[in-house]
């Protein structure tokens, strides 16, 4: 049993020409006596308990995943540095700019990934088989293809500086991984333990980005993980809830935070911050789903009084563009099977009623983009 008060992180340890840390195992009953972790696991539960209860009473939940998922992917992706704004990641690859595409793939994975391993979560718990199929989705064709997707490091990394000799951390050597990875397995699925669920995902996600199993994507796969873990163990009914946005906004206490329990055996401070930032999120997750009911009621009542014998083709693209809020001409020719003349009339319509906004400024390859939606999911 540990008592997070007197928490001994781990230890120093010499390798050839450098020092690494290894952490101590998890796979124990954690206590502790400050009554702030309490109170903030109450807030965080109660917060969850809302954003499910309001996720079963929207019609057509499913709709509205994508999106979260997709801004996932963006802000996920952003922590390590790259440039996709969220509209850009709706774009058609021929529709990148070139200077853009590795950053664009990058997203485009992140969000296979999580979507795929959603799935697999159906009959594969998660596990290293589940985790390393993950990494190789997430590094596929993009810049860390190089660095053995799909399996685990068999070499040093490190974090911050240009070597091992100037490096901010060094995680363990990899002799080290098999038993920490198992350790870090049996945590998660040992059900004999008294520890709040909400504890353990902030206990995961520390001990994974410790760990630092990957030459690349290691920080990607870490917040990843914590979605995974809720769903799994049932504390999200739906994937709505994502902290990449709260750890974003300051990354630099983010960081601190996890670099605090490895130099100064802060674990407790940790698990406070990590608790807030599930409050916040998913108080602000029910917030944004209470304004995408209401814009699309509005839309759709706006659609049925004033589109005449077009309805049934607006209802037909307006519902896909709650999936996918950039058109163009050609897309909506398919979706509502028209003719060129009548999809770019129905377009032209949807603008009229300030629901499509063109964005490229060209007059030919227009894409058309339902702004009013994404701003939604781009509000702090």
């Amino acid at each position: 049993m540990i008592q997070i008060e007197k928490y001994k992180s781990g230890e120093i340890r010499q390798g050839v020409d450098y020092k690494y840390f290894l952490p101590h195992f998890i796979n124990v009953d954690w206590q502790w006596n400050d009554p702030k972790v309490n109170n903030l696991i109450e807030k965080a539960s109660f917060q969850l308990g809302q954003l499910n209860s309001y996720a079963k009473l929207v019609p057509n939940i499913d709709l509205f995943i994508h999106l979260h998922i997709t801004k996932e992917a963006v802000v996920s992706s952003k922590i390590e540095g790259t440039q996709t704004h969220f509209d850009e990641a709706f774009l058609q690859k021929e529709n990148v700019n070139p200077e853009r595409k590795d950053d664009w793939q990058e997203v485009q994975n992140y969000t296979q990934a999580l979507n795929e391993a959603i799935i697999e979560l159906n009959r594969l718990p998660i596990s290293s088989r589940l985790i390393l199929k993950t990494h190789q989705t997430l590094m596929q064709g993009v810049r860390g293809e190089k660095k053995t997707p799909g399996e685990y490091r068999r070499s040093q990394n490190w974090i911050g500086g240009k070597s091992l000799a100037d490096a901010v951390f060094i995680p363990p050597h990899h002799n080290h991984l098999n038993e920490l990875i198992g350790d870090l397995e049996n945590f998660i699925h040992n059900e004999s333990l008294d520890v709040p669920m909400l504890v353990k995902a902030a206990l995961v996600h520390y001990q994974f980005e410790t760990i630092h199993p990957f030459l690349d994507g290691n920080g990607r796969i870490g917040r990843l993980l914590i979605t995974l873990f809720f769903i799994e163990k049932g504390v999200l009914t739906k994937p709505l809830l994502y902290l990449s946005s709260y750890f974003e906004n300051n990354k630099n206490l983010y960081y601190d935070n996890l670099t605090r329990v490895r130099t100064h055996n802060e674990m407790l401070q940790w698990i406070k911050y990590f608790l807030v930032g599930i409050a916040q999120t998913a108080e602000q997750a029910v917030n944004t789903l209470s304004k995408i009911i209401d814009l699309k009621l509005q839309t759709e009542q706006l659609i049925q009084s004033t589109f005449g014998k077009r309805i049934k083709t607006g209802l037909v693209l307006y519902n896909y563009l709650l999936k996918q809020p950039l058109v163009t001409i050609k897309n909506v020719q398919e979706i509502c099977n028209l003719t060129p003349k009548y999809a770019g009339e129905l377009v032209r319509f949807f603008e009229e009623k300030n629901i499509l906004k063109e964005f490229t400024g060209q007059h030919r390859n227009r894409i058309f983009i339902y702004e009013a939606y994404l701003n939604l999911f781009e509000k702090k």
